[in-house]
């Protein structure tokens, strides 16, 4: 991988990691049409560069994450261990996606070369999209999730294992679904994806040092993981701003129309015998 392509994929890490479009489908679009070959760094790159996009939440939203006053009416134990709901939550949340990314690992990374996967979650989950803001109309009553909100958010997340259909999408329906706002749906969203990148990033670390040569092949990338990070961070920071605004004014239908127009135009090139899978 050069230091090109690596900013290249860490740009389209960090404007789609957030947005309800696929990070992971945009990226293996990307991959394809440079012609890069399939590696298990490759694949390990993708995921480990969304620690810096997962950064940029924390940066951004630091007063969340670092607030540890107690919830008002608790009294006793219940006080103290009300300073930490907001991690209770996400622990709660990024429970499913533990369980069902263990469980279905091999079948994940089988997907995640494929392009006409990509592209097939892309114009389905568009299509289904447009119809999201009526679906969901006048139930958005909430503007923090229970306990109960976080698990089911995260069962929701879990449909984004398969490339194309957008983690975000996915956790932004689920809280909808359970009667969030769009901003309170989009801003869990957000906050749930730390653990879960967090951990996806360790896992491939891991997986990197025992089965594809030790510490070498993370140290002989050092550079490309450094500014894969550094570059995912910064353009996340703005993706997500523009974000919030944008979905609280106009809804998710706009992406909807972009998914189905990307995935339609990949699944044509696709026939007219364009190559565009990784290599």
């Amino acid at each position: 991988m050069t230091i090109l392509q690596s900013i290249i994929l860490a740009i389209v890490e960090g404007l789609t990691e957030f947005l309800p479009v696929s990070s992971t489908g945009h990226m293996i679009i990307a991959e394809g049409m440079m012609g890069m070959q399939g590696s298990e760094y490759l694949k390990a790159y993708t995921v480990i560069i969304q620690l810096g996009a997962m950064l940029s939440v924390v940066v951004l939203y630091w007063k969340k994450f670092f607030n540890f006053e107690p919830l008002p009416g608790k009294e006793g134990s219940m006080k103290f261990f009300s300073r930490f709901s907001f991690y209770g939550k996400l622990i709660v949340g990024v429970l499913p996606a533990v369980f069902f990314g263990l469980l279905l690992e091999k079948q994940i990374d089988n997907l995640l070369e494929s392009v006409t996967t990509v592209a097939v979650m892309l114009l389905l989950g568009g299509v289904f999209m447009l119809f999201i803001d009526k679906m969901f109309d006048h139930c958005d009553t909430k503007t923090k999730p229970s306990a109960k909100n976080a698990f089911v958010i995260g069962l929701f997340q879990c449909i984004a294992m398969i490339p194309g259909v957008s983690r975000s999408m996915a956790t932004i329906v689920g809280g909808m679904q359970q009667k969030l706002t769009r901003k309170a749906a989009a801003e869990f969203s957000f906050f749930l994806a730390v653990p879960t990148m967090c951990g996806a990033t360790l896992k491939k670390v891991w997986d990197l040092y025992k089965d594809a040569g030790g510490w070498d092949i993370i140290t002989n990338n050092l550079t490309t993981l450094i500014i894969g990070n550094v570059v995912a961070f910064v353009v996340a920071m703005f993706a997500i701003k523009g974000f919030i605004g944008f979905l609280t004014k106009y809804g998710l239908k706009s992406f909807g129309y972009y998914r189905i127009i990307i995935g339609a135009a990949i699944l044509i090139l696709l026939f007219c015998g364009v190559d565009l899978q990784i290599q």
